[in-house]
């Protein structure tokens, strides 16, 4: 007890000490233990052997050195041993005594005898006998017995011998040959070649295997139709690849000299090609054999995608044998028999499911394969099935295709001539046998080895019920050269593909290119000849061809979308739904051609996008302002000491306002591209459609993940997601038109709307002598009014109490194409030249007042000619109104040439939106999708497609908003920098009125204070031009009478201005103004209460009813309106001292 408890406590002292080393241990292979150690199965290492002890056979356990026998042995070390006396030299068998041996002894110190002798060491009761005898085996007649491979017991030899030799020896003139006898009077085949080729390698080395045995069982296979042998030399003739040379008696050449001399033995199973007593190798060298064999007949039963399991899955069974000739077993080649790549049985088995395709590839260690396939295995593969009538089973056979098989020298089997094919039957996996080049034990030379097993399965032409043509398994064959086994790899892969003759398809998809790419031909015919009417040339020059081949390309690409899309969705619906098999998939080798379609749609699209870009980037735009002055004005007079009467200004905050509204609608559309991008990534992914564009019968949205994933068909990802992507957009065109523009709102026509409130039209020219016209006139004669009068002419519209909108009396339409004449187009350039002489808007600052003026001069002319033109003033070009007929809306040209006149025809769908995005979803939708789809192509990723997808549409967003932004300020005198803005939001009709819609207004106006006389004497003097960016400040002095003058004021910005007056000492009047009128209260300073009320203080002056208007109503001084809004208003005190003076 106490011992124990010793012990426990030592243990519990060291296993901290040893958790603290960790736990590892030296690697000890059995084969490194010295001749005087053996290996401990226990501790995994080598352990010395006792005193006259060595190591035993197995590397184990130890033995007795030669001369000494065992008393005692219980295993390993635990051995005793005991030298032999000197009369007894040797030691039995078994080790455990010592005898006298008559003949010698072995290395272990063991008795030997001669050949044909057997060693007997004991009675037959077991007694030891003092010396061992050496007994001859008696090979005369009758006993016909010859020593067995041990020596230790005698045995009947060989038959071959005692039918040839009488005895059990095989003299001359007999032959011997691998162990048996043959006469030499009789015709024995020819010496074979004991040789194997390793052409891949360039190696060729004498096969030990071949050496003993290619001879000897070719004679046994002729002349005694041994069934094992004739196996065995059908094996060899399988690991030289079936190969046959008529100069060569290789095995191959020996196996057909027996068939040829084996006619009379007749045939097994009525197939001529199968001998009896020999193995099925070859189908026959006739020419056309293979097609015949291939598509010569159907297979006796159909499979289907959804009904019971035997109907679904391909039952393929193998007939083994071993090297030796010896029948195994029959094997079904699931469980991958055939597969030597490892994986889960479930994924395995997915290899025979009809209608899956499917592939595995996978790199092993070359020692792996030596360890696990030592000997070759050769396989006869059947495919299993039961005749309805008679309900028996039955087996097909399965052709062969050996990629490696030579025919007098030439590798017949590579190539895509079916004709030319030599099939086979027989296949291996691995063969370790033929590379031994000396000794059967020794390790292999070179292996070959299955690296590439294909199944095809094809489909019966025009089958409607899943009839298929027998199956094809194409081998080829690896040669690896045995060098350091641990650090060879080599590349296998097994595949199952399926396929149909897809000649008929190419046709009908032939066709359909034809006949549409003769009426794309015909289409872009058309608009060339409706666009060299709109540009007025009749002329056909190099121009003109261009612009034919570019409409070409769009409507070409159109046809191979259409072609592209109808494919993807034909083979996603009748593959993916059909019970009984009548289509499989192309493979992916005859996808090429689908896939050249669907890159030659994305280019020629891609070249119609950036037409129709620069098209819609080079518009010629103007904005006619309609509004005229309301009175006059006194104004100043430089260089004279007076002022006069002139016209007062028309603000220009309208022609800014539509500009912005017309920047903001250039690249809406009718989908919303960020969500149709997010919907189709959602259901491709997150729901799983992508799941349909997998190789395999599976209709379903799930995968187990632990089941076998079918690689991707490109044709069916394609199709998926153009339907997908089809849907999602056909959806929100829909919502779109039928609820978000009807109830919430509608861009285009808000800017239509925009335009009559703002009193303004726009002129559009697309072409040369075609566009469109936005008639914005408003109905009340002015729009620059204050919101008192903009409710009321609302209210008087809204009753039908004014003329209807429309430039024609008591119509509504407001919207025209227009086809003006060319002496009205070449009016418009003379106006347009001067305009943008420096070809762009010129700047309000730092830019000489000559050039200021004659833009504005130029600009007041085409406002001028272009309004005088809509009136019908230049009787020389005039215009006409009139509706287009049926034919040209269908044709999109117009029959009538503007010769004389100009013609504006009615235009109740606002087709001006054909100059913008909105009008062209079709291209986008379309450019989009094939984007989408040829980067899923590339990369076989769907969310990179997307990613990449939308960030494609914001570059040519920004691009068309930036570039377009640009051709409108050069257009028109709209300032680029200061009005226009990228859109941010919804165009609101009712953003004049302030709120949310005015503090969204971007832009600067010109402030300046005029001279004025104080109550306290002081002046003064003029403060330069002060351009500010709404929302801001200003600061600037006041006199004490002073008056602040505004031009070019927005009533929907909310621009804050400051301004000091010394009045009771006190800084005051940090004003807000809204609205032009804003300017009359303006005057700060009248003194009293309320200046000296509070330091600073915030006043909000209402939109409309300020300054003189509201005095001239109520009586009130704008000095007290201010006050009684202030009382309404948070009034913040904070004294502080008045700046220095500065004008800004």
């Amino acid at each position: 007890m106490a011992t124990l408890r010793l012990w426990l406590a030592a243990a519990l002292v060291m296993l901290p000490m040893s958790a603290g080393r960790g736990f590892f241990l030296p690697l000890r292979d059995p084969q490194s233990c010295a001749g005087t150690q053996y290996f401990d199965i226990a501790s995994l290492d080598c352990r010395g052997c006792g005193e006259l002890q060595k190591q035993s056979t197995q590397g184990t356990s130890c033995d007795c050195l030669p001369g000494f026998k065992k008393v005692f042995d219980k295993g390993g070390t635990s051995i005793i041993c005991e030298k032999c006396p000197e009369t007894m030299n040797g030691v039995t068998q078994d080790g455990w005594d010592c005898i006298t041996c008559p003949s010698g002894l072995t290395i272990e110190g063991k008795c030997i005898c001669a050949n044909n002798e057997i060693l007997v060491e004991r009675n037959i009761n077991g007694s030891l006998l003092k010396v061992a005898l050496c007994v001859q085996c008696d090979g005369k007649e009758q006993s016909f017995s010859i020593a067995n491979a041990l020596n230790n017991m005698c045995k009947r030899c060989e038959p071959t011998f005692i039918s040839v030799n009488k005895s059990c020896s095989c003299s001359e003139p007999n032959i011997l040959t691998g162990s048996l006898c043959f006469t030499s009077t009789g015709n024995f085949p020819p010496k074979g070649i004991t040789t194997v080729q390793f052409g891949k390698l360039g190696i060729t080395l004498r096969s030990e295997w071949f050496y003993k045995n290619l001879q000897a069982s070719a004679a046994a296979c002729w002349l005694y139709s041994n069934l094992t042998s004739c196996q065995v030399l059908g094996n060899m003739c399988v690991m030289n690849m079936n190969s046959l040379s008529s100069a060569t008696p290789d095995a191959c050449g020996l196996f057909q000299f027996v068939f040829a001399n084996t006619v009379g033995l007749g045939t097994v199973h009525s197939i001529s090609f199968w001998r009896q007593s020999l193995p099925w190798l070859f189908y026959g060298d006739q020419p056309g054999l293979a097609s015949q064999v291939l598509d010569g007949t159907e297979f006796p039963t159909s499979f289907t995608f959804k009904e019971k399991d035997e109907d679904v899955q391909l039952k393929f069974i193998a007939a083994s044998y071993d090297a030796m000739g010896n029948f195994l077993k029959w094997q079904h080649l699931e469980d991958g028999l055939l597969q030597l790549c490892p994986d889960t049985l479930m994924r395995l088995n997915a290899a025979y499911r009809f209608g899956t395709t499917y592939q595995q590839k996978c790199i092993i260690s070359v020692s792996k394969i030596l360890k696990d396939y030592a000997e070759p295995v050769f396989y006869d593969i059947f495919l299993e099935y039961r005749d309805e009538e008679d309900e028996q089973q039955y087996l097909w056979a399965v052709p062969v295709l050996n990629v490696n098989l030579k025919y007098n020298e030439i590798l017949v089997n590579q190539g895509s001539n079916v004709n030319n094919w030599f099939l086979t039957r027989r296949i291996f996996l691995v063969d370790t046998l033929s590379g031994r080049e000396n000794d059967l034990e020794s390790q292999p030379k070179v292996i070959r080895i299955a690296s590439k097993i294909a199944i095809s399965i094809r489909l019966v032409r025009n089958t409607q019920r899943g009839a298929i043509y027998p199956p094809l398994i194409t081998v080829a064959y690896s040669d690896v050269l045995i060098q350091n086994p641990n650090a060879e790899n080599i590349m296998v892969s097994f595949s199952v593909d399926y396929e149909m003759n897809q000649s008929e398809a190419h046709i009908h998809t032939d066709i359909a290119l034809g006949v549409l790419g003769g009426l794309a031909v015909l289409w872009s015919l058309l608009k060339t000849a409706g666009w060299k009417r709109r540009i007025g040339s009749p002329m056909i020059d190099l121009q003109t061809v261009t612009k034919f081949l570019l409409f070409y390309a769009g409507d070409l690409a159109n046809v191979f979308f259409i072609i592209t899309v109808g494919t993807g969705i034909y083979w996603l619906i009748f593959f993916k739904a059909q019970q009984f098999v009548s289509v499989l998939l192309p493979q992916p080798s005859q996808e090429d051609k689908f896939i050249s379609y669907v890159g030659c749609a994305f280019v020629l699209k891609a070249l119609h996008f950036l037409h129709l870009l620069v098209s819609q980037l080079s518009i010629d735009i103007f904005f006619i302002d309609w509004e005229r002055p309301k009175g006059k004005v006194l104004k100043a007079v430089e260089g004279e000491n007076g002022i006069r009467s002139v016209s007062a200004p028309v603000s220009i905050w309208r022609t800014y306002f539509i500009a912005n509204e017309w920047n903001e609608i250039q690249t809406i559309r009718k989908i919303n591209p960020l969500f149709q991008v997010l919907a189709v990534l959602f259901f491709l992914e997150v729901v799983g459609f992508s799941n349909l564009a997998l190789m395999d019968s599976s209709s379903g949205l799930t995968r187990n993940p632990e089941s076998y994933i079918a690689p991707w068909s490109r044709i069916l990802r394609y199709g998926i997601s153009t339907v997908l992507w089809l849907l999602i957009a056909v959806i929100q065109v829909i919502y779109f038109s039928v609820i978000h523009e009807r109830f919430i709102e509608d861009k285009i026509r808000q800017f239509v709307d925009l335009c009559c409130m703002s009193n303004i039209s726009v002129f559009l020219l697309s072409d040369r002598c075609f566009g469109y016209y936005i008639h914005g006139r408003s109905v009340h004669g002015h729009s620059d009014t204050n919101m008192e009068e903009m409710n009321m002419n609302l209210k008087r519209e809204a009753e039908n109490l004014c003329s209807q909108r429309g430039l024609l009396p008591n119509t509504d339409g407001q919207t025209f194409q227009i086809s003006i004449s060319s002496k009205m187009r070449q009016q418009y350039d003379k106006i347009h030249e001067s305009l943008t002489r420096k070809h762009g808007p010129v700047r309000l600052l730092n830019s000489s007042a000559t050039t200021f003026e004659q833009s504005t001069k130029a600009y007041h002319t085409m406002n001028k000619f272009l309004s005088s033109f809509i009136d019908h003033v230049h009787k020389e070009m005039d215009y006409i109104i009139k509706d287009k007929l049926l034919l040209e809306r269908l044709l999109g040209m117009e029959f009538m040439e503007p010769m004389e006149k100009s013609i504006f025809y009615n235009d109740e769908g606002h087709s001006f939106s054909n100059i913008l995005y909105y009008g062209n979803e079709t291209t986008l939708l379309i450019f989009d999708m094939l984007f989408f789809a040829i980067v899923d192509m590339a990369a076989q990723n769907f969310v990179l497609a997307a990613v990449l997808t939308y960030l494609q549409q914001e570059i040519f967003r920004f691009i068309r908003n930036t570039v377009g932004q640009k051709n409108l300020a050069s257009k028109t005198l709209v300032d680029e920098s200061e009005k226009l803005r990228q859109p941010r939001g919804r165009c609101c009709p009712l953003g004049l009125l302030g709120g949310r819609g005015g503090e969204r207004q971007r832009g600067r106006v010109a402030l300046s204070t005029a001279a004025a006389e104080g109550r306290d004497g002081g002046r003064l003097a003029r403060s330069p031009v002060t351009r500010l960016s709404s929302p801001g400040t200003v600061t600037f002095p006041l006199p004490l009478s002073g008056q602040v003058s505004i031009s070019g004021l927005d009533p929907a910005l909310g621009l804050e201005y400051r301004g000091w007056s010394w009045v009771a000492a006190a800084a005051i009047s940090r004003l807000r103004f809204f609205g032009p009128e804003a300017e009359e209260c303006a005057q700060t300073g009248r003194g009293g209460s309320d200046a000296a009320a509070a330091a600073e203080a915030v006043v909000q002056l209402p939109p409309i009813g300020t300054g003189g208007k509201a005095q001239k109503e109520t009586g009130i001084p704008c000095r007290r309106t201010r006050a009684l809004f202030r009382q309404q208003t948070r009034v913040h005190a904070s004294p502080r001292e008045p700046p220095e003076r500065k004008a800004l």
